[in-house]
């Protein structure tokens, strides 16, 4: 095993954890990776008492830290601090405060976040897939450049231009000198602004 800036690297190009490995994630409380299996486990410990509430093993940090968000809630009330604070309202809450209870709601939480993510996910999918096919039925190669449409339409300033254009009286005809007339009679049914 090969040691490159600090990190302990396989020759065949796989890191693997260091010595002093501890899985806690840097911004998520509650949940740690497992060294085995890459995977996010989460518990949390039950007030005024040592024991702990084992929430269970997630595929992604964030499934994990939304379990552990349940259990907060349920422990702790909502006044704790949160991984998700802004989306505490919309946690299922658990029938009572029983670890049985709060592990079920937990898994919920977390669930719904996997399914939240897997459909993001086959949506990125089908997007990707149908801007493939359309660039390649146009002949466009897979070189997508930038382009700023905000600057080639005037964004911030088309509401601005629609207004000012609003205000602008209608262009005026040209009348025919001939006839008085005919010239007020033409006026009339050329005027946007007369209504009868």
């Amino acid at each position: 095993m090969a040691t490159y800036g600090g990190s302990n690297t396989n020759i065949g190009g796989s890191a693997t954890a260091p010595d002093n490995y501890s899985g806690r994630h840097p911004v998520y409380r509650g949940i740690r990776r497992r060294k085995s299996s890459g995977k996010w486990v989460s518990e949390i410990r039950e007030p005024r008492s040592p024991n702990r509430i084992w929430l269970g093993t997630f595929p992604t940090a964030e499934m994990a830290a939304v379990a552990y968000d349940v259990a907060a809630i349920a422990l702790k009330g909502r006044d704790t601090d949160l991984n998700f604070p802004n989306s505490a309202a919309s946690l299922p809450v658990p029938a009572t405060s029983s670890p049985r209870d709060i592990q079920a709601a937990a898994a919920s939480a977390a669930a719904a976040v996997g399914a939240a993510g897997d459909a993001l996910l086959a949506r990125r999918e089908v997007h990707d897939q149908k801007s493939k096919l359309v660039s390649e039925n146009l002949g466009f190669e897979n070189n997508y450049e930038f382009m700023d449409e905000d600057l080639i339409f005037d964004m911030p300033n088309v509401l601005v231009n629609m207004a000012e254009g609003m205000l602008l009286s209608p262009p005026r005809f040209n009348l025919p000198d001939e006839d008085f007339a005919a010239a007020a009679e033409y006026t009339a049914y050329q005027n946007l602004w007369n209504y009868p």
